[in-house]
């Protein structure tokens, strides 16, 4: 089971970090919001204990737009604000469970097994970005109601794209991630390029814009 700790105190995260690893778990840390953002998009994670106060993007803006994504991914909300409109306020912005600090570890691990019991199997599946919707487990991909037909590394790239809509995507990002290139010994700008000339073919060819030099990214509010 793999773990993303989203805390930007040094201490609660690493006894929160040591405490998971010896219970058995694989856990990933980030201290910015803005880390833990890319970290959720980068690689699939069963559970995330997010800090609602961080650095850059706070706790509470990743989670509504986790969940404005279509991840179903457990979140369980961590923060030091008790008052009853802010408990509503984390649940009603997609938290599972919220637990305020100071906590004791064992009351922290008691919660996140009982997320992960009843967190649905396979969940994290439909991601819906303006007029494109995206149904990962049976591969089936619609722009604006019209099905569109892909080959399996089209659907990987589009799927990357549409995790990290609004935001660039590098060649560097998509090599490592969708071609497990992590030397860059073989150049695949060339067929990364290709792969999006045919996209932007079948979809409507405004939604993909590539930024020179950089990489491409995906608009959040483009329709056909």
């Amino acid at each position: 089971m793999r773990i993303l700790v989203v805390e930007d105190e040094p201490k609660i995260a690493r006894a929160i970090a040591d405490g998971l690893v010896a219970a058995g778990y694989e856990v990933v840390v980030a201290d910015t919001g803005e880390d833990g953002f890319f970290r959720f998009f980068s690689k699939p994670f069963d559970l995330v204990v997010l800090d609602w106060m961080l650095p850059g993007r706070d706790g509470i803006e990743i989670l509504e737009t986790i969940r404005a994504q279509g991840h179903a991914t457990p979140v369980l909300l961590l923060t030091a604000k008790d008052a009853v409109e802010d408990r509503v306020r984390g649940l009603d912005a997609g938290a599972d469970d919220y637990l305020v600090k100071p906590f004791a570890f064992p009351e922290l691990e008691a919660r996140i097994r009982a997320l992960l019991r009843r967190a649905p199997v396979g969940q994290q599946d439909q991601l819906t970005v303006g007029a494109l919707e995206l149904d990962v487990q049976t591969r089936r991909v619609t722009c604006d109601g019209r099905a569109v037909t892909l080959t399996l590394r089209e659907f990987d790239v589009l799927r990357y794209l549409m995790q990290h809509a609004g935001h660039i995507v590098s060649r560097e990002m998509l090599a490592k991630d969708i071609w497990d290139e992590t030397e860059r010994a073989t150049p695949l700008d060339n067929v990364i390029d290709v792969h999006m000339a045919r996209l932007r073919k079948k979809l409507d060819a405004d939604l993909i814009v590539t930024v020179r030099g950089v990489g491409f990214v995906l608009r959040v509010g483009a329709s056909s």
